[in-house]
């Protein structure tokens, strides 16, 4: 009888403690913050602004929601970039940016290498069409920061309302002999248009370019200056690969009669343009790469749609835009940058 005794309670225990575990929720594994720098190793040398006017200069284990942080797509992490139409922006520009900026210093002579495996997932939804940097994002720059603090390199992309296929190219900008108020761009298109394809009207858009790149389409870059010589190297999955050189210390345009049709069409009825370069161009000037999502509308140049500053609705109504990175590189040239 005992015995039996002892069963039994060995038996209710044993029901008690399954029927506990039961009850007991189960506690869930919190899954580990992936930063940018775990995927893309450079983050030590850059400081980044973002379109919230956040600034920072250590990007080690950093990451900001709705601005900068990790996406994972199919076992691959990219490094997003995202930034309003409208939002606190740099003391030179009108325009917001989630973008880093390069620490170190270099001059065209010395050099460096900047390179970028990218795609573009949003560009503002609306502008207008006239205006040469509505419905575009800069995504890799050369920036001077000397003199005029003007940028010798913008690589672009851009794509219109209702197309599926969008452009890259690069801007130059020149580095103006006297008053500032005379600097252009001139354009180069890489795949689909350049910079002064624009639309008839405010409303109505170009024709759609057939070797175009689309939004969410992977792109790279790869910048070299080497001895005051810029190489770029552009390319993409059933793109062909462009290639181009650009002297950074001698000028194509320190003449009027150098200013190609281009630049006097994009300009014809803006306040600036109209200069010329230094002969020099930007020799011996501090210069630094940036990259990331340097949004070119906003409610006053481009007539985006802003609501009235206010990110999430702006998010909400695609008024922002968003770039991707999975891979980057970043290489000073042989000499000691110049501070």
């Amino acid at each position: 009888m005992k015995k039996t005794s002892c069963i039994l309670i060995i038996l209710v225990a044993l029901i008690g403690c399954k029927n506990n575990s039961k009850n007991t929720p189960e506690i869930p594994v919190k899954k580990a913050t992936i930063y940018p720098s775990d995927v893309i190793s450079f983050m030590d040398e850059w400081k980044i602004l973002l379109g919230d006017g956040t600034y920072k200069d250590s990007l080690v284990n950093y990451a900001k929601d709705n601005f900068f942080y990790v996406e994972t797509e199919n076992e691959t992490n990219w490094v997003v970039y995202k930034t309003p139409n409208a939002g606190v922006t740099s003391r030179t520009s009108s325009n917001t940016r989630t973008e880093l900026g390069q620490k170190k210093h270099w001059i065209p002579e010395t050099g460096g290498k900047l390179t970028g495996t990218l795609k573009v997932q949003h560009v503002s939804t609306t502008g207008d069409a006239t205006v040469a940097s509505s419905f575009s994002v800069v995504v890799g720059q050369i920036h001077s920061d000397e003199g005029h603090e003007n940028e010798p390199l913008k690589i672009y992309y851009k794509k219109f309302p209702g197309h599926t296929k969008g452009s890259v190219f690069w801007n130059y900008e020149i580095n103006t002999k006297g008053d500032n108020i005379g600097r252009f761009d001139y354009s180069t298109a890489v795949w689909g248009h350049d910079f002064s394809v624009v639309g008839s009207s405010s409303t109505e858009f170009p024709k759609e370019p057939e070797d175009g790149i689309a939004l969410g389409e992977e792109f790279s870059y790869k910048v070299n200056v080497d001895q005051g010589i810029m190489h770029l190297t552009f390319t993409a999955k059933d793109h062909q690969t462009v290639q181009f050189t650009k002297s950074l210390i001698k000028s194509e345009f320190a003449t009027k009669e150098t200013i190609p049709a281009q630049v006097k069409s994009v300009y014809a009825n803006r306040e600036k343009g109209g200069g010329v370069e230094r002969e020099s161009a930007y020799a011996n000037e501090k210069q630094y790469f940036k990259q990331g999502a340097y949004n070119q509308a906003n409610g006053k140049s481009t007539k985006s749609e802003t609501y009235a500053g206010d990110i999430t609705r702006q998010y909400a109504n695609g008024s922002y835009a968003e770039v991707w990175f999975k891979a980057a590189t970043l290489d000073l040239g042989n000499s000691s940058e110049k501070e």
